[in-house]
């Protein structure tokens, strides 16, 4: 499937500029297929492929990668663990979670992990393009299915954010679509607002919750129900 799309993708891909891609995944099969599409895609390069990520914080300190796309069930040391090992060394690189897995343990403790998005294998290529030039952008792109689960944990919780927080109505709401994986772009057209009205919002809710990032901000809203 990925292969027989690559031709598609490069016909609607957008110019933008080149983004480098470390993709772990031991699957050997979606792996090349995986590595022939996006490197057969304008603007995106495959910088390196690896079957586990036991030595992510060397391989990323070397290759320096602007998206990682991340398998979570690997042998040695899975997605999630090569994820805070690598948040623990002090990278900050884009991270795409890519996997079959959409348990509410697997999606939150890859959220509170520091994950900039979250995506399952079926995705259709053209759509995982898109997701990736979005992580790249700043936004944290999630599978619809996903999206909704992380709302229903986020909504289902017994204390409100505001409460806890300290979030007037519309940083509450920001706060929301950021959960649902929106773009700051994605955002002000929702509310209809500027994109400089969004970015004030989010600097006010990283402050009120003590964050530095949206998915430090969505981990500590999972986190403190």
């Amino acid at each position: 499937m990925w292969l027989l799309c690559s031709t598609l993708i490069r016909n609607c891909t957008v110019k933008n500029i080149m983004i480098k891609i470390l993709l772990y995944e031991d699957n050997p099969q979606l792996r090349d297929g995986l590595k022939i599409l996006l490197n057969g895609t304008p603007e995106h390069e495959v910088v390196g492929v690896f079957a586990n990520c036991v030595n992510i914080v060397q391989e990323v300190s070397k290759l320096d990668p602007d998206v990682i796309l991340m398998d979570i069930d690997m042998p040695v040391m899975n997605g999630i663990e090569g994820l805070k090992a690598l948040r623990s060394a002090g990278f900050n690189n884009k991270v795409l979670m890519l996997t079959v897995f959409d348990d509410n343990k697997n999606v939150f403790e890859a959220i509170k992990s520091g994950a900039n998005g979250y995506i399952l294998k079926k995705t259709p290529p053209v759509k995982l393009i898109e997701y990736i030039a979005d992580a790249n952008n700043g936004g944290a792109p999630m599978t619809s299915s996903i999206a909704t689960q992380v709302l229903h944990m986020f909504t289902g919780m017994h204390r409100t954010t505001s409460d806890d927080f300290n979030l007037s109505a519309r940083e509450q709401e920001v706060l929301n679509l950021l959960v649902e994986g929106f773009s700051y772009k994605l955002i002000a057209d929702k509310l209809f607002i500027s994109m400089d009205t969004v970015r004030s919002h989010i600097k006010k809710i990283y402050d009120k919750l003590h964050v530095n990032s949206k998915s430090e901000a969505v981990a500590k809203t999972l986190r403190n129900k």
